[in-house]
């Protein structure tokens, strides 16, 4: 339906500009005719003018001849004469006659000039009319291709129109049946709207008319860049009078403190930035709400209430830095170097200081009042709007004079002050930038005071808006309708609701299938979680059972050793009891090696038995008695080195144990560090690439703003180009109108010209 609405309003606005060029080049085609016809007049009259100069020459020639004539007749009688009474009047006869030759000699000599003079001017004119009239042929064959092209474009546009029209039936045609549909729905659907009880009523839609609100939008932006203009100013003005109020101090002496009265004062305007950034904030948030389709007045302009807000804090802000300036003054009175005449400049700042912030909070009240409109309990009659705006024009004019006294008093005062020769370069520059400041401040409340009295007629008019069941252009209505603020909201989200509802819905699963999809994933989580609660206790499972398999390898070495030992000592028995006659002498020895034996048995973890189920499978013991039978064998020392080879053998095999056990830990510990290695990179990559997005966002936010920059700049562009371009075009169509004027004085000059060549051409073959 958007879309649809859309196509409609494009060829309805390209029907209207089509609409609007048709009887443009109409009037452009007749204009040309008209033209045509009128320089068709003109080459007339050129040639009648021709035609006049002609005769002239003519008639010129005819009495230069007559006279010539006569000359030659005068000559004759004077020679006549002179033959005939030359006797009696010689002398008186001479006089006349020298006295007539001369007469006749002079005028011929005139008539000669004027023969020449008019010989001159009328080639002149010749040429300057050939010339005329070739420029004439030329602009008129220019003028009838242009005629032919205007021609064709007109048949272009009239076909284009035609199509146009059609394709706007057809339009209108589809959306009244839409419209028709649509009514039909709302009727049977919507039976519960009630128009009669004014506070639901306020809650519909009003219908009003689209120019107003886009002029609207225009005057909102317009106010937004002043008003941010006003709101950087001021702060510049900040922060330069806090590097003032810091160099102030050095007029006294170079090493002279800064006051308490100048610290706190300086603290205070050090805090002034973020008022006024809040205040120029506030307001573009309020024009980013003002929209093409949506309804703006005071009641609906809630976005208003924290633009009043912010100007009020800024207010109280300057309420509170006033007392400061006041004592900043009166001590830079107090210092040695101040004259009377800087004290009276001083005394005249604070007072307009004063009527400065007295304006500013009178221009709160007013602001304050108007972001009011739009809460239920402090809305004002709406005829009070007008009293409002009015008020809130007045207070800017008083602001701009205001400030406009203040810019005055304080270059007066740093006039004199730049003299005294304890002025620091650091206070001649901060006084420069407050200057500039305080001229930008002019300026921005100069320019909002033009805006608001320029459009004081659209900011004061009665809105025409109509409601269902009423209207307020409607005089006879008593009470007064209202439209209430959450109508936009409840508007947008509208829009909202209705395109999620037009979009296309996507692929859904069927609900059998969505069932036996979770009954398979709760089973397969299920099996999940039992098959990892299985795997935990098979892993300690496996960890205990490792535990207990290097516990038994560690035993299954020790006996081993033990029963290489044994081994051996059963063969040096042995080979003692093949010896019985050794044996009675080394009983002791005997006994010294089983007690060695004992020992060792003891130390390897209470393994005795094996020790004596090995023993007693041997060939040489007695059971019975307990005793081995000794016979005389090897000597005392070789059972001592066999003890001793036993011990150092158990020693190296638990040494090669435990090699190889830190061995094998060593290559876990190998095998960690790599993973921990490689898990840094990793961490280290993802951290890289966390920064390389972080700076690409940077990157795409800063484009994005130069993007509007652009925007912004390409659309003042285009607004001064439409400018120029209008103003070429009347200067252009100024510039026609003025050639248009010359081709025809110079068409009349020439039609003269030909005029008076016909006469005198007449003239000549009249005499003849």
């Amino acid at each position: 339906m958007s879309d649809l609405q859309a196509k409609y309003q494009r060829l309805a606005s390209e029907y209207s500009k089509l609409k609007a060029q048709i009887p443009v080049l109409k009037k452009a085609v007749v204009d040309e005719q008209a033209l045509q016809e009128k320089l068709k007049v003109n080459i007339k009259e050129k040639d009648q003018s021709v035609r006049k100069y002609e005769q002239e020459v003519d008639s010129l020639t005819f009495r230069n001849q007559q006279l010539a004539k006569r000359v030659l007749f005068l000559q004759e009688e004077l020679e006549q004469v002179s033959t005939t009474k030359r006797k009696n009047k010689v002398f008186e006869t001479q006089q006349e006659y020298d006295s007539q030759l001369h007469k006749l000699q002079e005028q011929l000599s005139k008539y000669e000039k004027e023969s020449s003079q008019h010989h001159e001017v009328l080639s002149l004119t010749v040429q300057k009319g050939k010339s005329e009239v070739e420029k004439l042929q030329q602009d008129k064959a220019m003028m009838e291709v242009k005629i032919q092209t205007q021609q064709g474009q007109i048949r272009e546009y009239k076909n284009q129109a035609e199509r146009i029209e059609d394709h706007l039936r057809d339009v209108q045609k589809h959306l009244t049946r839409k419209l028709n549909n649509a009514t039909k729905v709302i009727e049977s659907n919507l039976p519960f709207i009630d128009s009669s009880i004014s506070e639901y009523n306020s809650l519909n839609l009003p219908t009003h008319d689209r120019k107003y609100q886009l002029q609207a939008r225009e005057l909102m932006s317009q106010a937004v860049n002043i008003v941010s203009a006003f709101a950087q100013a001021f702060a510049n003005f900040c922060s330069y009078s806090e590097q003032r109020a810091h160099s102030i101090s050095t007029m006294e002496s170079h090493d002279h403190p800064l006051s308490v009265i100048n610290k706190k004062y300086a603290h205070f305007l050090f805090e002034s930035a973020p008022y006024f950034k809040k205040l120029e904030k506030t307001l573009k948030e309020f024009n980013e709400e003002v929209g093409e389709n949506c309804f703006t007045t005071l009641e609906t302009a809630v976005g208003l209430q924290p633009f009043a807000k912010a100007f009020h804090l800024a207010a109280a802000y300057l309420n509170k830095l006033l007392p400061y300036q006041q004592e900043s003054l009166h001590q830079e009175c107090a210092l040695s170097t101040c004259t009377s005449m800087l004290e009276a400049k001083n005394k005249d700042l604070s007072q307009s200081y004063q009527k400065l912030n007295a304006v500013i909070n009178r221009l709160d009240t007013y602001i304050n009042i108007l972001g009011a409109q739009s809460h239920k309990s402090y809305s004002h009659c709406k005829r009070n709007h007008k009293r409002f705006f009015s008020e809130l024009t007045t207070s800017v004019t008083y602001l701009h004079e205001a400030i406009k006294d203040v810019s005055k008093h304080f270059n007066s005062k740093i006039s004199m002050e730049h003299q005294l020769p304890t002025a620091s370069q650091s206070l001649k520059t901060s006084d420069e930038c407050i200057v500039s400041s305080l001229v930008s401040l002019v300026t921005s409340t100069g320019k909002l005071s033009a805006f608001l009295s320029g459009n004081q007629d659209f900011l004061t008019q009665r809105v025409n808006y109509r409601l269902r069941g009423s209207s307020t252009g409607d005089t006879t209505q008593h009470q007064e309708d209202h439209t209430n603020p959450i109508v936009a909201l409840y508007r947008e989200r509208a829009v909202k609701y209705l395109e999620s509802i037009q979009s296309a819905q996507p692929e859904s699963v069927p609900h059998r299938m969505a069932i036996q999809n979770r009954k398979m994933l709760l089973s397969s989580t299920e099996s999940k979680e039992s098959l990892l609660k299985q795997l935990q206790t098979f892993q300690q499972k496996v960890g205990k059972l490792e535990q207990q398999k290097e516990h038994y390898m560690l035993e299954l070495q020790l006996l081993k050793m033990k029963y290489e030992n044994e081994i051996q000592k059963v063969k040096q028995l042995e080979k003692l009891l093949e010896d019985p006659q050794k044996l009675s002498g080394r009983s002791s020895v005997l006994s010294h090696v089983m007690g060695e034996t004992s020992a060792a048995n003891t130390v390897t973890g209470g393994e005795s038995e094996h020790f004596d189920s090995s023993t007693q499978h041997s060939p040489s013991l007695d059971s019975r008695t307990g005793h081995i039978p000794i016979s005389d064998g090897d000597s005392r020392e070789q059972l001592m080195k066999a003890s001793s080879v036993d011990a150092d053998s158990r020693e190296q095999l638990i040494k090669d144990h435990l090699t190889n056990r830190i061995n094998q830990l060593t290559l876990n510990l190998q095998l960690a560090e790599s993973k921990a290695i490689n898990f840094h990179a990793e961490v280290r990559a993802l951290h890289k690439r966390l920064a390389i997005a972080e700076e690409a966002k940077e990157k795409s936010i800063e484009e994005l703003k130069q993007a509007t920059t652009v925007q912004a700049q390409l659309k003042d562009e285009l607004a001064t180009t439409t400018r120029s371009y209008e103003g070429q075009l009347r200067m252009m169509s100024e510039h026609l109108a003025s050639m248009n004027e010359k081709l025809t004085t110079q068409k009349d000059e020439i039609d003269e010209l030909k005029m008076q060549q016909a006469m005198s051409k007449g003239q000549k073959k009249f005499k003849k």
